[in-house]
């Protein structure tokens, strides 16, 4: 499968055809797909690094989950060198730093185990297969220069990185692990945590998240819990 897949539009196309599936799935058989919802999310992971999440959760016959995911990272490099120093510098008296960063889009698909933790409340545990498409960072050690002091006069100045910094792309499979805590406060809409793991060759990084879910929660009443 070609990595490019994971760009957002071909992902966003992939959502509309899930959604058409099983949508029609639970109308036909409504005690198969018991939830079914998109997750919109964003966290922090390591290596000082941010996230966005896009995704569709399912949950069968309320005993098993599956995940549809796509997540947009943005992290250190893994070897950045421990005595790396970003370009920093003032211009017109607003300060910079300029550190190096990596992109990263994992495109997954995880399935598990669901677990009931109240009436409008639930835990999923799952693990899977991704589509890694990130960056690697290069390092070559090099002196650092300051700029002019005529920049000065104005109000601009600036002192360079003491390593020259090249950026390719790579791709990859991984494993994807994943946690994920929903409340459903209403019929069609909850908010949710997760956190989560993966695992490849290019760089692995490890999240957390807060999400906002929308769709088929599945949520029971006060009279249904009593029956």
């Amino acid at each position: 499968m070609n990595p490019k897949l994971t760009n957002v539009a071909k992902y966003c196309f992939a959502i509309f055809l899930f959604n058409c599936f099983f949508t029609a799935n639970a109308q036909t058989n409504k005690n198969s797909l018991t939830k079914f919802y998109l997750q919109g999310a964003a966290g922090a992971s390591s290596k000082s690094g941010s996230f966005t999440e896009l995704s569709l959760q399912g949950v069968v016959r309320n005993k098993w989950s599956f995940t549809l995911s796509y997540h947009d990272l943005t992290m250190q490099p893994k070897n950045q060198p421990s005595d790396y120093q970003p370009e920093t510098g003032v211009v017109f008296l607003i300060p910079y730093t300029n550190n190096i960063k990596v992109n990263m889009k994992l495109f997954s698909f995880t399935a598990g185990k669901y677990f009931s933790l109240g009436r409008n409340t639930w835990l999923t545990t799952e693990a899977g297969l991704s589509i890694v498409q990130g960056e690697k960072a290069s390092f070559q050690k090099t002196a650092s220069q300051s700029s002019d002091p005529l920049l000065l006069l104005f109000l601009t100045s600036y002192t360079t990185s003491n390593y020259n910094t090249s950026i390719e792309s790579a791709n990859s499979a991984g494993v994807m692990m994943r946690a994920d805590f929903n409340w459903a406060f209403c019929a069609f809409m909850g908010l949710g945590a997760e956190v989560f793991a993966n695992f490849n060759s290019i760089q692995s990084p490890v999240g957390y998240q807060l999400k906002l879910i929308l769709g088929v929660m599945g949520r029971h009443t006060k009279m249904q819990k009593r029956k």
